[in-house]
């Protein structure tokens, strides 16, 4: 099998993974080596539908032994199966790297043979790239549930981010769907990837306190740090009965116990026809962004699962963001005078952001803040004014300060631009680089694609970005491109001819 067309396949089965994110490390670049990463993330564009699309996102291969419901690459489905060689991966990382389309890599894979094997395949390719061609950049990779401590260990020191996705949000669902898979196979990894860091952090200060018994025992070689970018996890919303109070309970038990760094949440995609899975082919986007802006409140806000949400309404408001849900709840709390308010506070004003409190609490030491400054200062005024005073004046007026009469507001759509429900606006489906892989997902799609077949952005007749009028890219646009400027074929020229591009 061509390369080509194992990047097709495997990238294309890649992108139910959402579990991918900006760096959060700085490493410089160095003399003799390849890339760098930067705290601020190496991701800098993303899809439609929410996922970065700026890392080299792929799997080892989409073999797998495993029999899960809701997973287009189980065993049991008739889909296309290829499989990377680590020389093939790493040297196509590198071919893309040179020529500027990717700053990292996220590596997943299906389990091939057993998880030992499949971990065995991704150390080798990640040592390849680290060590014979010196790839300082960002690397994102897969721990297999299942995986034995020695090798998780020895992927760790290769990765700068690792994730152990526990997929379902509750052992009843995983003997449900992924019978194969048990929640204590999930969880001894990532209680691994947490000690080991916490350990590696430890050892590490030590070593920087230059003690004299430490200078005996330090290291001759310096070792690359393990997992400096923590870990994260990824769960599937939809598939299973399972609420949002459980749900963001388990993520909360998440932050405190493993010390995750993040817990992605991806909306349930019906790419397989079983009997055990929902009989929709409504995707919950709004649900998802819903559970995001949740989590977002528990890691930077400082609020609690039982502010946001409780047993006896176990699922978030569709119409309002938790934030103004909870300000809704308690009206008693506002308004809050910006000029002297805490920055305890300030954060639970519906329009003022982390930036914008902190922002807040620096300008007003110079100067009394009123409805001009805080505009500057890049406060979504038209959602804060109800909830603030500005040196005792009210700017919410003429609206019925009650719960029904601020929900009305906060609940509208707002004007003047492409805003309102994700869920209403979404294309159908997710999006691929690769229109020619045949999944169920393309099959569902097409029986109702409209006369642009499909209406898949930036594709051609043919499928592929960047295709002429005829689906062709070898007429006078396509030389065009081939010939200079790396565009829209670069991909296939970085395969076709990977000695042109590590040039």
């Amino acid at each position: 099998m061509e390369l080509i067309d194992k990047l097709e396949i495997l990238a294309d089965a890649a992108k139910y993974d959402v579990a991918c994110t900006s760096s959060g490390i700085d490493r410089d670049a160095q003399k003799g080596k390849l890339g760098n990463t930067m705290a601020a993330g190496c991701c800098h564009s993303f899809a439609a539908d929410g996922r970065c699309i700026t890392l080299l996102k792929v799997l080892m291969t989409n073999v797998c032994v495993y029999d899960c419901a809701y997973c287009v690459n189980r065993c049991s489905n008739e889909v296309r199966r290829a499989a990377f060689t680590p020389q093939e991966l790493a040297d196509l990382t590198i071919a893309f790297y040179r020529r500027n389309y990717i700053e990292g890599l996220f590596l997943s894979s299906g389990v091939i043979k057993n998880p030992d094997y499949t971990t065995e395949l991704m150390i080798q390719t990640l040592s390849l790239l680290r060590g014979e061609h010196g790839f300082r950049g960002y690397i994102h990779a897969k721990a297999v549930p299942g995986t034995s401590p020695e090798l998780v260990d020895e992927l760790g020191h290769l990765a700068d981010r690792m994730s152990v996705n526990m997929e379902l949000p509750s052992q009843q669902s995983l003997a449900l769907l992924a019978p194969e898979k048990n929640k204590q196979q999930i969880i001894a990894p990532m209680r691994q990837i947490r000690d080991n860091i916490a350990v590696d952090k430890d050892t590490r200060a030590l070593v920087r306190k230059n003690t004299t018994y430490m200078k005996t025992i330090k290291p001759k070689k310096k070792e690359r740090a393990f997992v400096p970018a923590g870990q994260s996890t990824q769960m599937i919303v939809g598939a299973t009965p399972e609420s949002d109070f459980q749900i963001l309970n388990l993520s909360a038990a998440l932050y405190r116990t493993l010390s995750l760094k993040r817990v992605f949440f991806s909306a349930y995609t019906p790419v397989n026809d079983d009997a055990r899975l929902p009989c929709t082919d409504a995707l919950q986007l709004n649900r998802e962004h819903r559970l995001y802006q949740a989590d977002w409140l528990l890691r930077f806000y400082r609020f609690d699962v039982t502010e946001i949400i409780d047993e006896e309404h176990p699922f978030l408001d569709p119409e309002v963001d938790p934030k103004a849900n909870w300000a809704l709840n308690n009206l008693d709390f506002f308004p809050v005078e910006v000029n002297k308010a805490p920055l305890e506070a300030l954060l639970r004003v519906p329009g003022i952001g982390v930036k914008g409190a902190h922002a807040i609490m620096r300008a007003r030491r110079s100067t009394t803040l009123g409805e001009r400054e805080l505009r500057k200062l890049g406060i979504a005024y038209k959602r804060a004014r109800f909830f603030v005073t500005c040196n005792g004046s009210y700017a919410g007026q003429g609206t019925d300060f009650s719960r029904e009469g601020l929900r009305a507001h906060l609940a509208a759509t707002p004007k003047g631009g492409n805003h309102g429900r994700r869920a209403d606006k979404a294309i159908p489906g997710q999006l691929s680089l690769f229109e020619s892989v045949e999944t169920p997902e393309k099959a569902r799609i097409a029986q109702g694609a409209g006369p642009d077949g499909g209406g898949q952005l930036g594709m051609g007749a043919g499928g592929r970005l960047g295709a002429g009028p005829a689906g062709r890219h070898d007429g006078a646009a396509g030389g065009q491109h081939a010939g200079g400027v790396d565009g829209a074929f670069g991909w296939q020229h970085a395969l076709e001819r990977p000695e042109a591009a590590c040039a």
